[in-house]
């Protein structure tokens, strides 16, 4: 039954989750947290810091880790797989479709149209986790690090991987001496 659950939450997330990766992650942590309850929010939002930190497509690493937290070395495939096939199908199948309609007025409005509802799925994301961070570690600390994340990716042109790297940092070597 676990396995089942794992493909189906995973396979779901991932065929629905058009505009790759970061747009899945809303509809894994409905499954993840409110739907099967594999996990609390706040584990989510720390599962989520760990892969963003980690190379790789951000979508597989949920998968890998939550299947394997369910159900071991074989739950980790399942979830992975999952997690792997709606893309690898349908970029098959789309790519046929859109080169053979690409100038159709339907393909391209349906194309564009999506992003709204991509982009209201990740600040609905970040609202809900902005509430993690705020009852974890503060209103001042989480704005802070928030504007010094934003001015450093979009002013200074610094890698996301190397925010978050400094992040953790600051977490585990300032942040423990803020509230002793």
């Amino acid at each position: 039954m676990i396995f089942w659950q794992l493909f189906s939450a995973f396979f779901v997330a991932n065929l629905l989750g058009y505009g790759g990766g970061p747009a899945s992650i809303p509809l894994m942590q409905q499954e993840v947290v409110d739907h099967y309850g594999w996990m609390s929010n706040e584990q989510f939002v720390d599962m989520l810091a760990v892969a963003n930190a980690l190379p790789g497509p951000i979508s597989t690493k949920i998968a890998a880790l939550a299947g394997y937290q369910q159900a071991g070395w074989l739950g980790l495939a399942v979830a992975t797989f999952a997690t792997v096939a709606p893309s690898a199908i349908a970029i098959i199948i789309l790519l046929k479709i859109l080169s053979r309609f690409k100038q159709s007025p339907v393909v391209k409005g349906m194309t564009l149209l999506v992003q709204p509802v991509i982009a209201t799925m990740m600040i609905l994301l970040t609202w809900e986790f902005s509430h993690v961070s705020f009852s974890s570690i503060g209103y001042l600390q989480s704005l802070l690090i928030g504007i010094i994340a934003l001015l450093a990716m979009t002013k200074w042109k610094i890698h996301p991987a190397i925010v978050i790297v400094a992040a953790f940092i600051y977490g585990g070597l300032v942040l423990p001496h803020f509230s002793s």
